[in-house]
């Protein structure tokens, strides 16, 4: 699946380059607001865990989520109520074909937060990334996977030239080192297989004592109850990422105030 992905965000960043040349996106990026301080957001509470709440509308494992909440309320809705609930970030899918996302969704969560807000997509150009900030986002994905060490190495340096940050994304443990040779300063631990959809606690758990103490740890995935969440705290993980529990509960920001409070029981 992740392949598929890949493949196709490749042909569609080369229609992009043609409609939208690199040269008129540069120009437009004096005009956005300075990005806000993703990192400083999801590690502030530690060592109590903050929360990265995901705005999405499908995706290849669940399909399209059909809750009254995903279906009825604006990306802006959606956003400040998380932000509301206690979420120190927000993550807003962008990918069309396989998550139905669009930038559209990312300008609308963005105006209506005060908090900074991540790009979830599949980057593998350059020209997403100045298309990224040009957009308003403040941090967005990079998938260890799908770069070459040499690309992700210069893509976190103009990360770093436009002021905004990266959750590297690992999907091996081996893929850690590498992240963090790269100048990864945040690296996340994603719960789920990419290319067998299975999810997988387990990974946090096991490969998050690798990740350095001087790097800020988010999980990602499959987390949906404070039990979890507890155990993630005690390995000293600094922030999850979660999307489907929220996405399709029925009260979404009483499901932030689990995952942050004291209740333990582990319940859907």
């Amino acid at each position: 699946m992740l392949k598929e992905i890949a493949a196709h965000k490749w042909r569609e960043v080369i229609r992009q380059k043609k409609e939208y040349p690199l040269e008129e996106i540069i120009k437009q990026l004096p005009l956005i607001s300075p990005a806000r301080n993703f990192k400083e957001a999801v590690q502030k509470r530690f060592p109590q865990l903050s929360i990265i709440a995901e705005i999405k509308k499908a995706s290849p494992s669940c399909g399209v989520i059909e809750s009254h909440f995903a279906q009825v309320k604006s990306p802006a809705e959606i956003a400040l109520l998380y932000q509301e609930a206690g979420a120190a970030a927000i993550s807003v899918l962008t990918e069309a074909k396989y998550f139905a996302g669009c930038p559209a969704d990312l300008k609308s969560a963005k105006s209506a937060v005060s908090i900074p807000v991540l790009r979830k997509d599949f980057i593998v150009d350059e020209y997403q990334i100045y298309e990224s900030r040009a957009m308003g986002a403040d941090a967005v994905l990079l998938i260890a996977s799908l770069l070459a060490f040499t690309e992700l190495k210069r893509f976190l340096q103009l990360l770093h030239e436009l002021g905004m940050a990266a959750i590297v994304e690992v999907g091996k443990k081996e893929e850690i080192l590498r992240a963090v040779q790269a100048g990864a300063e945040i690296i996340g631990i994603n719960n789920r297989n990419l290319h067998t959809m299975e999810i997988d606690l387990r990974r946090t758990l096991e490969w998050g004592p690798y990740v350095p103490r001087d790097r800020v740890l988010i999980s990602e995935s499959g987390i949906h109850c404070r039990e979890q969440v507890k155990q993630l705290k005690e390995l000293g993980v600094n922030a999850i990422l979660v999307g489907n529990s929220l996405m399709s509960s029925s009260d979404p920001v009483a499901k932030i105030k689990e995952l942050l409070g004291e209740d333990v029981s582990c319940t859907r």
